[in-house]
């Protein structure tokens, strides 16, 4: 993977290339404190929402966390939607709170333990098995497996590549949003883009 200078991101953010909302925004997701008290989700529901994010993306390898979980759990109890869903999932309040029975349910019938007990590998086949409709459990009769887990990746992922950390990582600067993109031909970039290390 490239590697690209650390604080190019963080470092635009402070130049007049990126608009005041952006800029705003960004700021915000920086100086976020991680969730410690859920006011959506249970505590319980809380802590297993975060072991699963912590699978689907893990972050054990770098000294800034994102907290995806407190993303979903903000975004819930303001009541905010992305305006469409499956017609087969219910509301996205009772799809978590469901999917995350099944998840713990799934690990109970499998490893005789919840998921946030379970080795990463266990932790890994019961997401896998819930991502291609093979869960265990009562509640994945009342609940797609696969649409449940489609929705929580594209939202933790979302979470996490609208972070100005995870934007940094890969080098992303598209949020520079003020100058136009000159140079849009093979391999030319612009000067305020990151160069490769």
């Amino acid at each position: 993977m490239a590697q690209y200078p650390a604080g190019t991101v963080r470092a635009l953010l402070k130049t007049d290339q990126v608009t005041d909302a952006t800029r705003r925004i960004l700021i915000k997701r920086l100086d976020a404190t991680p969730c410690t008290n859920p006011t959506f989700f249970t505590a319980t529901e809380f802590t297993l929402l975060q072991a699963v994010c912590d699978r689907l993306i893990p972050q054990t390898d770098r000294p800034e966390y994102i907290d995806i979980a407190g993303g979903i759990d903000e975004r819930l109890s303001e009541n905010k939607t992305n305006g469409w869903r499956y017609d087969t999932m219910p509301s996205d309040h009772e799809a978590y709170q469901l999917g995350l029975k099944g998840i713990d349910e799934s690990a109970q019938i499998l490893f005789d333990q919840p998921f946030g007990k379970l080795s990463d590998e266990q932790q890994g086949q019961i997401l896998r098995s819930i991502q291609f409709m093979e869960a265990p459990g009562e509640t994945w009769q009342h609940l797609p497996p696969e649409r449940f887990f489609e929705e929580l990746l594209a939202e933790a992922a979302e979470i996490y590549y609208s972070h100005p950390i995870a934007l940094e990582t890969i080098g992303y600067v598209g949020m520079a949003d003020v100058p136009t993109w000159q140079r849009i031909g093979l391999n030319q970039l612009e000067d305020r883009e990151p160069k490769e290390l």
